[in-house]
């Protein structure tokens, strides 16, 4: 009996010595292995109360769930992720004004118990960490005004022709056919080509930077990244063996590229270091590419479903500035983005402890009935339109002037030369993430 009972204890005691050598996931991977199976999420439902942003009709169609929010709550508390969500234009602008809410977020209590940054690198973590979106004063005012030396409006007016020139090749390309598939044939390509040449990259290690561009992608929401973070840690070494010499030379012989602008970039005798030169390399890719890509794809399927406002559009060309700014408005390619409380305080009579994320919605906030007049109807003449895509104070996106000018020039150019436009008015893929939107495909013909 003795020996029947010591040899499954010792076998346990083996087995719990060869799990523990075994790298356990950390609690972020578990969470997004749950969100990529989905069932998960939709048996938790009960639990998401009023919002889940894990189910595909919410990826279709995230608008009902906002209103419902902006009905019921000022401050809605979303008890899985341990997070409050702000619905309302005003309080959004409250809090992005607010110097007690931080973007540090691993400040954050939900970052402490998921761990994200567990198992990688510490220069990977360490880019991530300084990097503009990630960095609160006096050091972002600091990155953010050697920064934007390099994107001054000169810059970007300097790049029309240019960008005309590549939407007039890439739909060369397809003119012929009578159809095209949007965003592999213009959405996509259209601001990665432009990065590209900003940043002098050679036209045969493209390839190479659309794939980087497609993985740093998922830093913007990483709960969503299916494979986790290792193909982007993977990603930002690449990038690094990649971009080090080129620092290197910009410095000895500098080119009329970002690159050079970045690495010459000086302010009061301080320079960017190398591993903020790669973090805001990993930025421009990541974040300069995807949501120039939506803001297209969404712009034009919101001129299918709403043929009357393409007519007017396609009459009056002049329109296409407040066109793209209600592109922005009607479907945002960015719908939400976050804050961490660095005190107790209190919103809208909620009381926010310290340590919590506010997450800020910024797609319901660009429809909130007491800030724009019919908010769910389509006006690409609407007057007034200050919506929260680009966000609000010191974070406003460093690149709107090039995704406005990129918009404006590429559906423009679209519609003149296919003005009997056609295609797919109900995509049902849709990206998988509950910040950026924006269908997986568009198909369209002509």
């Amino acid at each position: 009996m003795e020996n029947l009972v010591a040899t499954p204890t010792a076998a346990i005691r083996r087995s719990r010595g060869f799990w523990s050598r075994i790298p356990q996931p950390s609690p972020l991977r578990l969470f997004q292995t749950l969100i990529r199976w989905e069932w998960p999420m939709r048996l938790l439902n009960p639990l998401f109360g009023d919002f889940n942003p894990f189910l595909p009709e919410f990826r279709v169609d995230p608008y009902p769930a906002y209103r419902t929010l902006q009905e019921k709550h000022r401050v809605y508390t979303n008890r899985v992720l341990g997070t409050y969500l702000l619905p309302h234009y005003d309080d959004i602008v409250a809090v992005l004004s607010d110097a007690r809410f931080s973007v540090d977020r691993p400040q954050a209590d939900v970052f402490q118990r998921l761990q994200p940054f567990r198992g990688l690198s510490p220069e990977f973590t360490q880019a991530i960490q300084s990097a503009l979106l990630m960095s609160d004063p006096p050091q972002h005012t600091r990155l953010r005004r050697l920064v934007n030396k390099a994107f001054t409006p000169r810059v970007v007016d300097g790049l029309r022709t240019r960008i005309h020139a590549v939407v007039d090749e890439l739909l060369d390309a397809v003119a012929a056919r009578g159809e095209m598939e949007l965003i592999h044939a213009l959405a996509y390509p259209l601001p990665v080509t432009v990065i590209a040449d900003m940043l002098g990259i050679p036209v045969a290690d493209r390839d190479r930077f659309k794939h980087w561009s497609d993985t740093l992608a998922v830093l913007l929401d990483p709960l969503q990244a299916a494979e986790g973070l290792a193909p982007t840690e993977r990603a930002f070494n690449e990038i690094g063996v990649y971009m080090r010499p080129i620092y290197a030379a910009r410095r000895q012989a500098p080119r009329d590229d970002l690159i050079s602008a970045l690495v010459a970039v000086e302010d009061q005798g301080q320079q960017l270091t190398e591993i903020e030169l790669l973090s805001l390399t990993m930025l421009i890719l990541g974040a300069g590419h995807e949501t120039t890509t939506n803001l297209i794809a969404n712009a034009v399927l919101a001129l299918l479903r709403h043929p009357g406002e393409r007519r007017r559009l396609q009459d009056d060309p002049s329109l296409i500035g407040s066109a793209v700014e209600e592109f922005l408005r009607y479907d945002s390619p960015v719908q939400l983005t976050d804050r961490v409380a660095t005190v107790d305080c209190e919103i809208a009579g909620q009381p926010i402890r310290r340590g919590s994320v506010v997450a800020l919605l910024l797609g319901a906030a660009n429809r909130d009935p007491a800030h724009f007049p019919e908010p769910d109807r389509f006006d690409v003449a609407r007057k007034d339109n200050h919506h929260l895509s680009f966000g609000y104070g010191a974070h406003f996106c460093l690149g709107a002037a090039l995704a406005r000018v990129e918009a404006q020039i590429a559906i423009t150019t679209l519609l003149r030369r296919f003005p009997d436009l056609d295609g797919d008015r109900a995509p049902q893929h849709w990206k998988r993430s509950m910040v950026l939107r924006g269908p997986t495909s568009l198909h369209l013909r002509w």
